[in-house]
């Protein structure tokens, strides 16, 4: 196939400008935070959000999966809604919601006075969308080490069926084993990465290198529309993913190429 548009690039221009000259069903894997509800000043900046979905519909592979980490302002007393709109367009243009996923910071830029009637905010959706079921050759995290490793149950396993009926039997119970996969509420450490450049809006870079893991293959290629500081992209090339990414503003474009090519320059 021949590639109207190159890959391990960022481009400085609008995502709909790069996303139209990708080939259909060409991305593995999307991982993005997209500017939402004015609550970081992007410089002016905005987007058209359904001619977005309907690009990333189009460039995304069946079985791949779209990761849209998002939040709510608070506006005249209510939360917006904002995530949950954008939620039901993905659904509605025909992805499938794989998994909502909470991804918790440790401490808020913005903590609730004691007045306040309303605790504060520490947490965003990241809503796992999958264009069709979601493909077989993943494999998800398992590193949440388990209390009881190594014992099994006492007495015999148990199975209830619909109508609320125990069934025993004398299975063969395996142990526990030493680690699980993880729960879907993710906890990291939020702070701006070194070399940023006071980004406003920066996702932990082991954020990014946990969903890259978990929902791609190696040489895989990875795609942020709004990349920003070029976080998706330093993580895609230190897991041994291809990536590609948009950056409309100028600024944050050059603080990217600068992190990817120390990155490159430390692997290779």
């Amino acid at each position: 196939m021949i590639r109207a548009i190159d890959i391990d690039k960022i481009y400085n221009e609008d995502c709909l400008d790069t996303m139209q000259r990708m080939p259909e069903s060409s991305v593995d894997m999307v991982i993005t935070s997209p500017p939402y509800d004015n609550l970081r000043d992007y410089k002016g900046y905005c987007f058209n959000f359904e001619m977005i979905v309907d690009e990333l519909y189009r460039v995304v592979k069946n079985h791949c999966v779209v990761v849209w980490v998002v939040g709510d302002a608070c506006v005249n007393g209510s939360e917006t809604l904002t995530s949950f709109r954008q939620a039901l367009s993905f659904f509605q243009k025909g992805f499938n919601l794989h998994d909502t996923m909470i991804y918790e910071k440790n401490s808020s830029q913005f903590p609730a006075p004691p007045s306040s009637k309303r605790y504060t905010q520490i947490f965003e959706y990241m809503f796992v969308f999958s264009k069709g079921r979601i493909r077989e050759d993943i494999s998800l995290l398992q590193d949440k080490k388990n209390k009881w490793a190594g014992y099994t149950n006492w007495g015999k396993l148990s199975k209830i069926d619909k109508t609320g009926y125990a069934e025993s039997k004398n299975e063969h119970i395996k142990p526990v084993p030493e680690y699980s996969l993880r729960n879907n509420i993710w906890k990291y450490t939020t702070s701006l990465d070194k070399g940023t450049g006071g980004h406003p809006a920066v996702f932990p870079e082991a954020l990014a290198r946990d969903h890259i893991l978990s929902w791609s293959v190696v040489g895989d290629l990875v795609y942020d529309p709004f990349i920003g500081s070029g976080t998706t992209a330093k993580m895609a090339i230190e897991n041994k993913r291809h990536y590609l990414g948009s950056e409309i503003s100028a600024e944050y474009y050059a603080i990217a190429q600068k992190r990817i090519k120390n990155v490159q320059v430390n692997l290779f």
